[in-house]
């Protein structure tokens, strides 16, 4: 890792990682690709190592995102485990622990090791190994991998190049380091197939996430000289599409991508029960001049610089007026 990480918070997790001999591993609502491939590699090592690891997302959470359900999530609970209190919790790439539903998580004799890269994390853990500079938290988990004697088998390879691949915008966002790349490049060697990843997480889109984009597209509007690019989606949009909520995935980048963009956003409506009139906004930065994370923890939400979200209840002008006063105050 590099020169800023503490040694000492990559010691003290290495030997609870070591002593424990029961473990649950969580992550954040909602889970992305780094998230799921963290999850998945990290439950793996601990395996290896002999250790009784289960892991925990909600049934809510599922079914995941089409992309990611090639995963075989073997050992994988949708409820806590009935001994969760003898058990060490892991959260991975989670920065913030209300990003996890489960109380009996937050309990205070809970014993927490926190792995995370978000530089806005809120260090709630027993131990806290965070690393704000690293490209992803899969690639955390690659380091302790190594640091815990065990070799990459072809599961544990392709979780973490999920993370590599999908927080680094395929190499392409500013926390692509070198190490990410040495990091592809044993990965590759490891068993990981590129093509046949790339078509996993970006090809066999579902017709209606294809509809759900074209009306998302249609829907662009630009503020203050298109340094605000948005886009909404209701729950008309997805009914009459037939999409999934996370079909939306991916399409802020097309907006990010628009020349003179300092922020791009999706705002879409959310369709679970007792969440009418609520809506989630995915934020992403085009550069250095804007930090969305901030934008974001206003609203109780967080992220990183250039890639964050939150749900809120503001109608559209309200939202609107609150995300460019925002991104003028940065400016």
């Amino acid at each position: 890792m590099s020169a800023t990480v503490s040694t000492e918070s990559r010691e003290r997790v290495l030997v609870e990682l070591r002593d424990a001999g029961k473990l649950v591993l969580v992550t954040h609502e909602n889970p992305d690709g780094d998230a799921l491939g963290s999850l998945v590699a990290m439950h793996e090592i601990l395996t290896a190592l002999g250790k009784d690891s289960v892991m925990f997302m909600a049934a809510e959470e599922f079914p995941l995102p089409h992309e990611y359900r090639f995963f075989l999530l073997d050992r994988l609970m949708t409820v806590l485990p009935d001994d969760v209190e003898e058990r060490t919790v892991v959260f991975l790439d989670c920065g913030n622990i209300d990003r996890n539903s489960a109380d009996l998580l937050k309990r205070e004799d809970a014993h927490i090791l926190n792995i995370d890269h978000h530089h806005d994390n809120t260090r709630f853990g027993t131990v806290n190994h965070v690393v704000p500079d690293a490209s992803c938290t899969a690639e955390i988990v690659w380091d302790l991998m190594h640091a815990l004697g065990v070799e990459p088998s072809t599961p544990i390879a392709e979780a973490l190049y999920v993370g590599l691949v999908t927080d680094t915008g395929r190499f392409m966002y500013e926390n692509t380091g070198p190490r990410a790349h040495v990091m592809a490049a044993e990965l590759i060697e490891a068993g990981v197939d590129v093509h046949e990843m790339y078509r996993r997480l970006y090809e066999g889109v579902p017709y209606g996430k294809l509809e759900l984009l074209a009306r998302a597209l249609a829907n662009v509007q630009r503020y203050d000289g298109g340094l605000l690019t948005i886009t909404h989606l209701t729950a008309r949009d997805y009914a009459q599409t037939g999409a999934e909520e996370s079909y939306s995935e991916g399409v802020v980048d097309h907006l990010r991508a628009v020349s003179g963009t300092a922020v791009a956003g999706v705002v879409r409506d959310l369709l679970g029960p007792g969440q009418d009139g609520q809506r989630k906004v995915s934020l992403r930065a085009t550069d250095g001049r804007v930090d969305v994370s901030a934008i974001a923890r206003a609203q109780g939400g967080g992220g990183h610089r250039q890639a964050a979200g939150f749900s809120t209840e503001m109608d559209w002008p309200e939202l609107i007026e609150f995300l460019r006063a925002e991104i003028a105050a940065q400016l």
